[in-house]
């Protein structure tokens, strides 16, 4: 089948003195923002385009449809398709979701505590029917704290533009007008006569938060507060104790937040204490004491307490500890939990307030595992708490804990309909050695009749920005590589917070190569210790993953078999350069401000993926974006697509995919997202040859 060929027309730029041509700048439309909600407006030539490579992939997966097939119902088969979720206990209701054999989308259900009557309050796919759009995607579920209405907010595009919607749970009908642009979170008032919302600004940017009186036009609704910085963003949240509102205005890096109380009638949302750049801060409220946790002298969190926010003396609850991450607290009336992260692994504590003792929460004896934990009721007068627990051989179980007692019940167990024997798995971490000394923890799971002997294709995941740290839990999807002899490694390289704050500032602006050597470090042991070899490696990785992809795969093509990139960030620089797009500004303290600092620009412009690619072989390449993606626009990828066209000099398959009626997070509905999986698995099983 004839190459896809995207037209040239070079553009000369310059920035810095450094001046380069780009040939496939002028896909990117200035109006793109409203290209997102209606695609109608995409130059038809760039449609084209989209649409031949989507051909191309097509033609070229051909000999895959059958392993797609058995791939969807293979991994569909692992999940209990008519299941329910634990119950949360309101004070007059009991609320849980459910999903079905047949449908897509989740259900809603409550029933008045003591009675056996059950409601369904939301059907996600009569909701989707209704509507009659190809794209579903729900933000917020929240019922009013009076039990009578539902909120809830729709995106119809993928682009993350979100409706609000009011409704009354009996009549079903809308009480109040829709709001449109939103963020999509819904907050009510404990009076249930208002909601707050965050509007979208022309950037995709929420930056205002305000109060809907319920039954009046959202003309006249009062802003309450507003983000004058660009590169901020805003929410607002209730606190646990529910007397107090509070609205939070950060960046990735620096916060600033604001109270006011629940009974105020006119909200004027009073500072807590003032942004630093650098410093993160989040106050709560809970019986008479405010909790802070902070990065302020403590680069890896610490909680101080102080009985006052208008008399501010703060005094240390749980002090930092040097590359532990201090995690947040949840309050019951006589127990505080907590958690912390060391060398990617998760443990939970929980504190008697009564007589000050601190205990560590085990309830498995895996050395790799993830503990969660949740609340059972609102109300705090109680003793029981939900334990979660997984690993990434053993699937998720939930315990009623009795925190008083230490008594421990089986509540829910992740049921595998088509059978999970984790006895079958084998799960190590280990640590390997990055280009400077720093130990990267990997996480190894493969099925115990593979061979380590070098023999093995393996599939090295990574992330690596943000502070975003992967946990190493279950999952029912990998199973179906892992089945076939394909070893799963997650790399939990720098850029994320898996070793703590330091961690994340090891990967990120001018250190942010140490991500990339990271991963390439992580390859190299893999191979120099037998669990695969070179050119048998698969690399796999979105959004960020996907700009570490691009540049480990310029920078070291000859260790891997092949690429799988979602979403990538591939134009990293053009994207930087832009400063209208709508998370350039708030990513300066991630990735640097190109535009205006020139070591910034000389230093992502010498890995950015797309002005790096090279006249040379490239392994097989499989890239899927979304047309309605505002995260990282779709023409990103196509660029990078069409200029590898141009360069390599290999005859391996380079495949782009783009849904055109999706955004970031892919297509929705549950059925659409295992198709997705089974597209990027069965390109995995062709290159390996285990179709």
């Amino acid at each position: 089948m004839k190459l896809p060929q995207l037209k040239k027309k070079t553009e000369i730029k310059t920035y810095h003195d450094t001046t380069w041509e780009d040939n496939y700048s002028w896909i990117h439309q200035d109006d793109i923002l409203e290209v997102l909600k209606d695609s109608k407006r995409l130059k038809s030539e760039v449609r084209k385009y989209l649409e031949e490579e989507n051909s191309f992939t097509d033609f070229h997966l051909s000999d895959t449809k059958n392993i797609q097939k058995k791939l969807f119902k293979e991994i569909k088969s692992r999940i209990k398709l008519d299941d329910e979720t634990l119950p949360f206990q309101d004070y007059d209701y009991e609320y849980w979701t459910k999903t079905t054999t047949k449908g897509n989308y989740f259900i809603k259900l409550r029933k008045k505590i003591g009675s056996n009557h059950i409601e369904e309050i939301w059907n996600g796919d009569e909701e989707k029917e209704k509507l009659d759009v190809e794209y579903f995607g729900v933000g917020d579920l929240e019922v009013s704290y009076n039990d009578k209405y539902l909120g809830y907010s729709l995106d119809t595009k993928g682009s993350e533009y979100y409706t609000i919607y009011i409704r009354d749970i009996n009549t079903k009908k809308l009480i109040t007008e829709k709001i449109k642009e939103t963020s999509g979170s819904i907050t009510f008032s404990l009076d249930d006569k208002f909601i707050f919302y965050s509007k979208l600004d022309e950037n995709h940017r929420a930056r205002k938060i305000y109060r809907h009186e319920l039954g009046s036009k959202s003309k006249n609704d009062e802003l309450i507060f507003e983000e004058k910085s660009e590169a901020f963003t805003v929410g607002i949240s209730l606190s646990s104790d529910e007397k107090y509102f509070f609205i939070t205005t950060s960046n990735h890096n620096t916060s600033e937040q604001y109270y006011f109380n629940v009974n105020e009638k006119k909200p004027i949302p009073k500072l807590i204490k003032e942004r630093k750049k650098g410093i993160l801060y989040s106050v709560n409220s809970w019986n008479g004491k405010f909790y802070n946790h902070t990065n302020e002298n403590a680069e890896d969190f610490k909680i101080d307490v102080s009985e006052s926010l208008e008399r501010q003396e703060w005094k240390a609850l749980i002090p930092a500890k040097e590359e532990v991450l201090i995690g947040g607290l949840t309050f019951l009336n006589d127990w505080i939990v907590r958690s912390e992260t060391s060398d990617a692994l998760d443990k939970l504590f929980v504190k008697n307030i009564a007589t000050g003792i601190e205990e560590e929460l085990i309830f498995s004896d895996e050395k790799v595992c993830v503990p969660s934990v949740s609340l059972i009721q609102r109300s705090k007068d109680t003793d029981k708490i939900y334990l979660g627990y997984s690993s990434p051989k053993t699937q998720a179980r939930v315990y009623s804990y009795n925190l008083k007692s230490k008594e421990k019940k089986l509540v829910k167990e992740q049921e595998i309909p088509s059978g999970h024997n984790p006895e079958d798995y084998i799960v190590e971490r280990v640590n390997c050695k990055s280009h400077d000394g720093r130990m990267v923890p990997l996480t190894i799971i493969r099925h115990k009749k593979t061979k380590l002997d070098g023999s093995a294709n393996l599939l090295l995941y990574g992330y690596g920005s943000y502070g975003s740290s992967i946990s190493p839990s279950f999952s029912t999807t990998r199973l179906s590589l892992i089945n076939r002899d394909i070893i799963w490694v997650t790399a939990h390289i720098r850029g994320g917070m898996e070793r703590g704050m330091k961690w994340w500032k090891e990967g990120k602006l001018l250190n942010k190569k140490n991500t990339f050597e990271d991963y390439i470090a992580s390859a190299k042991y893999l191979i120099e210790n037998k669990y695969t070899s070179k050119n048998k490696i698969i690399g796999m990785g979105g959004s960020a993953g996907g700009l570490l992809m691009g540049v480990v795969v310029n920078q070291a093509p000859e260790l891997f078999l092949g690429i799988i990139m979602a979403v990538p960030f591939v134009d990293s620089l053009t994207t930087n350069l832009d400063h209208s797009l709508p998370l350039t500004v708030g990513e300066f303290d991630e990735f640097g401000n190109a535009k205006d600092n020139k070591d910034h620009f000389n230093y992502i412009y010498s890995y950015a993926p797309y002005n790096n690619i090279k006249k040379m072989d490239y392994p097989h390449m499989l890239i899927t974006t979304s047309l309605s993606d505002n995260r990282v626009l779709f023409d990103e990828p196509a660029k990078f697509t069409a200029k590898l066209r141009e360069y390599k000099t290999d005859n391996n398959l380079l495949l782009l995919k783009t849904e055109m009626n999706a955004g970031h997070g892919g297509k929705s509905g549950r059925d659409s997202a295992i198709e997705e999986i089974a597209l990027d698995y069965a390109f995995a099983l062709k290159i390996t040859k285990k179709i």
